[in-house]
């Protein structure tokens, strides 16, 4: 599969589907929710609950939500994750989607100040944010940089109910060539890392085949660096 993938060895085409792939291929079912326009201050919306909503009733309506409004639409994640629905009298505001994290980002890395051996033992304590969507109709200021506080102060307690492990640190990319500037994880005290090197975990030429993206990160604990520098089994 992997020189399939490399383009160096064509395999011929699947004759039968898994259940894992046609899982992973199946579109969410659409749900239907209230879209008349928001347009208040924070301060309206007051309180924002903040729902943890995988394996219950309400993620259906996330998936529905991100593959129908979000540009990169609705992919099943592997591994850990974690998705939530920021709501507020009854209407979803937003959808926030948490993964594990990818093995190997430089910036962040350096920034951690791990080693291989260290990263491979922790990175199950790092998670990214895959998917974050304030619904289009929804126009409230700070709303997402809110959002980005509450779940900070909760992610790692939500975690280690579903995985039985904490996580010490957050991290996210953000597509500059989309228009995107990173406003709302400046505004949430998130840290800029840097810039990732435009190539996927498989790449063999070593050279930029996607567009660079902005690093931020996240740190749940102020000793995060002795945490996840900690290499004693």
């Amino acid at each position: 599969m992997h020189l399939h993938r490399s383009r160096l060895l064509q395999l011929p085409p699947c004759r039968k589907a898994t259940p894992y792939r046609l899982a992973h291929s199946k579109k969410p079912e659409i749900i239907e929710v209230n879209q008349s326009p928001i347009e208040c201050a924070l301060s309206d919306l007051r309180p924002i609950g903040i729902h943890q909503v995988r394996r219950t009733p309400l993620g259906k309506h996330y998936n529905s939500l991100i593959d129908r409004h979000h540009y990169l639409g609705y992919t099943r994640p592997v591994g850990e994750h974690l998705e939530y629905l920021a709501m507020s009298e009854g209407r979803v505001m937003a959808c926030i989607g948490w993964c594990s994290a990818p093995r190997h980002i430089g910036c962040r890395d350096s920034h951690i100040g791990w080693n291989k051996k260290q990263r491979e033992k922790n990175l199950l304590q790092v998670a990214v944010n895959t998917r974050f969507l304030i619904l289009p109709w929804v126009r409230v200021p700070h709303l997402a940089s809110h959002i980005l506080g509450q779940i900070a102060r909760r992610i790692s307690t939500d975690w280690q109910k579903m995985y039985n492990h904490e996580v010490i640190w957050l991290e996210t990319f953000v597509d500059p060539d989309r228009g995107f500037k990173g406003t709302c994880y400046k505004a949430a005290n998130w840290l800029y890392l840097g810039k990732t090197t435009g190539r996927g975990k498989a790449d063999q030429t070593h050279k930029a085949n996607r567009s660079l993206k902005y690093v931020y990160g996240y740190p749940l604990r102020k000793d995060y660096r002795r945490i996840l520098c900690n290499d004693v089994l």
